[in-house]
């Protein structure tokens, strides 16, 4: 019996398809949109609904709930690397590159006034190589 089970398992372990649904977050996040298989598409709107709907209290809680979502670009050997000024605009870059303050001064914002309904699903037709649906997930900004 499937009482109470929710989402697919994308013939993926645990970690790992919970690494590439909040990959494809960031992606919607940070793009507005990316193109993906359907099933991921479906799996990947719940995170970006829940993300968004996080936005409506922009208090500090929700905040570090959707770090726990979003992680940051990671350090990268040249940025440890780098002294002085160059140290500095590296950091002021990576912080236009942060998820979580895009998502609260950014995206949040233009759903204001919207309750639900954030994304959207189009379909693209299929995939060459193994005739995959492909989709583009997108934020649905009217």
């Amino acid at each position: 019996m499937r009482h109470r089970v929710s989402g697919r398992k994308l013939s993926l372990p645990t970690d790992q398809r919970m690494a590439m649904l909040k990959s494809i977050a960031r992606s919607v996040i940070m793009e507005e949109s990316v193109e993906t298989t359907e099933p991921r598409a479906k799996e990947a709107r719940v995170l970006v609904e829940k993300l968004i709907t996080l936005t409506k209290q922009d208090t500090v809680f929700a905040r570090r709930e959707a770090r726990k979502m979003l992680t940051p670009p990671r350090m990268t050997a040249e940025i440890k690397a780098a002294q002085g000024a160059r140290l500095k605009a590296l950091r002021a870059e990576r912080i236009a590159q942060d998820p979580v303050k895009r998502l609260f001064d950014v995206v949040g914002p233009k759903f204001a006034d919207k309750q639900s309904g954030f994304t959207r699903i189009i379909k693209i037709g299929l995939r060459r190589g193994d005739a995959a649906e492909v989709v583009k997930l997108e934020l649905a900004i009217d």
